[in-house]
């Protein structure tokens, strides 16, 4: 299992996914795109991280609002943007991203709308997929070090914070 400790690899592995579904299309962050003739393709960001609720194994939660633009500035019809933005919108729906299940859950609410240039005209050229992800970073914390994992009840000793006071967990 791939261990997920920092959530820039969220963006990694969605622009890994949309290279092998998308190889005609430029596919990465805005240096990717930074000095680009052609601005064709879909540009990956990360707008919002914040914290979510830890797992029930207590790994720490980052619920990511991502967003992927496209844009086709050649496009041959009115809509193509349009329909590149329905794909991504389908392939978002179910995908982890090549991530296991136990550090990522699957999208959230999901929205695809055009983007809004300068002069407050719609661009049908650009639209901006965006959904909500969690990661869940680091190790188990239900994996003691020592291999055998330990409780307290708050009720049973005089102070939480003495490790002393623990005693293993009974099966």
């Amino acid at each position: 299992m791939t261990l997920i400790e920092k959530p820039s690899q969220l963006p990694a592995a969605i622009a890994a996914v949309l290279k092998s579904v998308f190889p005609h299309l430029r596919v990465g962050n805005h240096r990717d795109f930074a000095g680009a003739a052609d601005t064709s393709g879909i540009l990956i960001n990360v707008e919002r991280n914040g914290s979510g609720t830890r797992t029930l194994e207590g790994r720490k939660a980052h619920a990511l609002l991502v967003s992927l633009t496209a844009t086709i500035t050649n496009a041959s019809a009115p809509f193509d943007t349009c329909d590149l933005a329905s794909q991504l919108m389908d392939l978002a729906l179910d995908n982890r991203w090549g991530l296991p299940p136990e550090h990522c859950d699957l999208p959230m609410s999901i929205v695809a709308a055009p983007s809004i240039s300068v002069s407050s005209e719609t661009d049908y050229d650009t639209w901006t997929v965006s959904f909500t992800q969690n990661l869940y970073l680091g190790p188990s914390l239900l994996d003691d070090p020592t291999g055998i994992p330990l409780v307290a009840r708050i009720w049973e000793v005089s102070n939480i914070d003495d490790p002393d006071q623990y005693r293993p967990l009974q099966e």
